[in-house]
């Protein structure tokens, strides 16, 4: 179903694949014609057509999470007024049982933020933060960006960049992202679906072909081939936002008369225009899928990628389970008790729960669909349960008024307002050792409410919303969508914009100082962050050597996020499921430098630096992470700005999983060292490492440098490198973090 072409391809006229490059222009001039570079150089304020781009933002996007950190951040470096529109959704703080008034006190502040700087405020539960983009912000041929992972609207010809808050500072302070010209990918649509295939299934095949050989990593995928006018609307976005899960940069499809039904009906037909390859583009690899030939499928835990098909799931049950109960032992150990053999009755696996919701699941069209499968049946009164979140309220309205919700609300399941709490953890928790299917982005481990260091864990599959309707009317009982008979006879989606118009505060361009920002008492500044000292010696504080290590075992979703205005509480959730004596043994080391920075070096510190000849007048200390593969997952800035906070000073590891990841570790100071693949990295907790003339070095433009690792055992040598960062990252490592760059500028 999924091809994988790993080298480069011409597309002719939009039509003809070719790897003949006779008397075709050369790779890099025919990369030009791609849609992808169309938009990128005309968002590139250099103009120079080269191999750096510098990029600025037509629009951006936050939700409740993030934009208390951003404001605040850019408030600090001398924010006067949003020099673009900005889009401030209140999508997953909407519990505001939560931690007191925490989450109702951050609205409030951004509803003053929105009036002080001129910003648009969506109020909760109005909308998921990426149906509200498609729904009000795209145009084609434009640029968002997203303090979320999953800002991908490709699919409407506009491109969608997620990245941590302090990329979304830059913009405000109208300064640029800048990264390196990308690699395209030409992902090549072949058939029309199958009726029961969905659009997670599509996705699901494209995260399993692609995410651990890294086949689109940093790259750009674009859409493009016959089969793209076979899929509605609701079926490209479906497809889309789930690109996030391959570590692609961002993604882009070709338009047509659907996309433009899809501005038209919003009322915004001139943010339309057709978007198409030149004569003759080149792309760095092709991805070809067949969508004729897909099936249903199910990722299993713990990621998008582990995936089968749900016939194959059913075939071989009690193999599978047990290899997802060894798979969760080894991550956990005695921890957690797994039982997943359970889960099979009949020679037949349950869940215990379905969940339909978000930017991806929660669209007129896959609620339409379930609500034709579950019509005239019943989830039952046992231990089943289902819920569904339509992704916004004109959503809502037009699946009251098609009378899908009342199908859905007859058949038991639950209907609950626009809300991303689902996807990571603070909404429709299952029940422990519970076996949650969802159409959502996400099912990481240390995700949706597990908590495996009290004995508690869920574990999420990602399916289908057809698929999801299918074995809520059986029961339970796991089933492809493709075996059931449907007709989905409810009207096409109408948008009706009427309680947007009411309730959202739309006050781009309309600024006014005189507002005073409303702050509730959670709501803190940044604690102070030192400028880099010469020398750098890092304590070990944690060292991971699993493959991948998530943003949420960084610094956990679910619960914490009603400190995401509170750096100081937040910090102390910092790897706290994953590593949990690394808050601990920060803080001791964030205790020894402030006591070094007072003339009375801890012992332990002197011994270390007397090892190297190095001198504490001039040498910082700070801990250190190491992991082989970190940040692969959210876009939220929280995984560095706490090990920040906790006195981080960098990472070191083979490579980064996400830009993202790497672009928030250098805008909180955090250096991002790696080292060779072939280096053996076998020291411990509590080992030093001594980076010598560190400051020196980054501002001279160096790219490595070679290091002292301090054990018990003697002192040995490794070679560090800081490659690919700009002229301002230099000066932003140097000068401790964003924040204090930008007070150095005024």
């Amino acid at each position: 179903m999924v091809e994988l072409i790993p080298h480069g391809v011409y597309l002719l006229d939009g039509k003809d694949i070719t790897t003949e490059a006779a008397g075709l222009p050369t790779p890099d001039e025919a990369r030009e014609n791609t849609i992808t570079y169309g938009i990128l150089r005309s968002h590139d304020v250099d103009k120079s057509g080269g191999k750096k781009m510098r990029i600025k933002f037509d629009a951006m996007m936050s939700h409740d999470i993030t934009y208390v950190g951003i404001i605040q951040t850019a408030r600090a470096s001398g924010l006067e007024k949003f020099p673009l529109p900005y889009a401030m959704t209140n999508c997953h703080n909407s519990l505001c049982a939560v931690g007191g008034t925490i989450n109702e006190d951050d609205h409030v502040f951004g509803l003053s933020a929105a009036k002080k700087y001129g910003g648009i405020y969506v109020p909760a539960n109005q909308a998921v933060i990426h149906q509200y983009a498609r729904e009000a912000m795209v145009k084609c041929g434009n640029m968002i960006l997203g303090s979320d992972s999953h800002t991908r609207y490709g699919s409407l010809g506009n491109m969608g960049v997620g990245e941590g808050g302090g990329e979304l500072v830059k913009q405000l302070l109208c300064n640029t992202w800048d990264i390196n010209a990308p690699e395209v990918v030409l992902v090549w649509l072949e058939g029309a679906p199958r009726k029961g295939v969905g659009p997670h299934d599509v996705a699901i095949s494209l995260c399993k072909a692609v995410f651990e050989n890294k086949f689109v990593n940093n790259k750009v995928l674009e859409f493009a081939g016959p089969g793209v006018k076979n899929l509605p609307i609701d079926f490209r976005n479906g497809i889309d936002i789930m690109t996030t899960e391959t570590t692609c940069l961002s993604s882009i499809w070709v338009t047509d008369e659907e996309v433009k039904h899809h501005y038209d009906i919003h009322g915004r037909s001139e943010c339309y225009k057709e978007l198409r390859p030149g004569k003759v583009a080149y792309y760095d690899r092709m991805i070809r899928i067949d969508l004729s030939k897909q099936e249903c499928m199910i990722a299993l835990p713990f990621h998008p990628s582990n995936a089968c098909t749900i016939h194959e799931l059913q075939a071989n049950p009690e193999k599978i389970m047990k290899e997802l109960q060894a798979d969760a032992v080894k991550r956990f150990g005695d921890k957690v008790n797994v039982d997943l053999v359970s889960k099979i009755k009949n020679g037949k696996v349950y869940a215990d729960q379905g969940i339909i919701a978000g930017c991806s699941g929660g669209t007129y069209d896959n609620l339409a669909a379930a609500a034709a499968i579950m019509r005239g049946k019943s989830i039952g009164n046992e231990y089943f349960t289902c819920s569904a979140y339509p992704q916004s309220t004109p959503v809502y309205l037009a699946t009251t008024r098609a009378g899908i919700a009342s199908e859905l609300l007859e058949a038991g399941v639950v209907i609950k307002p626009a809300f991303c709490g689902p996807c990571f953890g603070a909404g429709d928790v299952p029940a422990n050792n519970g076996l949650s299917i969802r159409h959502t982005t996400r099912n990481f481990p240390n995700r949706e409410g597990s908590k495996p260091g009290q004995g508690q864990l869920s574990m999420v599959a990602l399916m289908d919303a057809r698929s999801i309707a299918a074995t809520a009317a059986n029961g339970g009982m796991i089933t492809a969508a493709t075996d059931v008979d449907y007709n989905v006879d409810f009207k096409p989606y109408e948008y009706d914009a009427k309680v947007y118009e009411r309730r959202n505060f739309h006050g781009f361009g309309k600024a006014n100082p005189n507002e005073e920002l409303r702050y509730g008492p959670n709501i803190k500044d940044w604690p102070t962050m030192y400028p880099m000292s010469e020398n750098m010696l890092l304590e070990l504080a944690a060292v991971i050597h699993d493959d991948v290590t998530t943003t949420d075992e960084l610094i956990p979703s679910g619960e914490t996020s009603s400190y995401r205005s509170n750096p100081l509480k937040l910090s102390e959730f910092a790897l706290s499921r994953r590593v949990p004596e690394y808050v601990g043994r920060s803080k001791r080391i964030q205790s020894d430098d402030l006591a070094r920075r007072a003339g009375n070096v801890p012992a332990a510190v002197a011994a270390a630096l007397e090892k190297v000849g190095a001198c504490a007048c001039n040498t910082s200390f700070g801990s250190l992470v190491f992991a082989h593969r970190p940040g692969d997952g959210s876009a939220r800035e929280q995984a560095a700005s706490c090990q920040k906070v906790l006195g981080g000073d960098a990472n070191i590891c083979y490579e980064y999983a996400t830009k993202r990841y790497r672009s928030n570790c250098i805008n909180w100071g955090l250096v991002p060292f790696t080292i060779d693949k072939d280096v053996k990295f076998d020291y411990e907790v509590g080992d030093y490492v001594y980076v010598p003339s560190i400051r020196q070095a980054i501002l001279d433009g160096k790219e490595e440098i070679d290091a002292k690792v301090i054990t018990k055992d003697g002192v040995k040598d490794l070679h560090l490198y800081f490659q690919n960062l700009t002229a301002a990252e230099r000066e932003i490592l140097t000068e401790g973090c964003l924040m204090n760059y930008y007070k150095s500028k005024k």
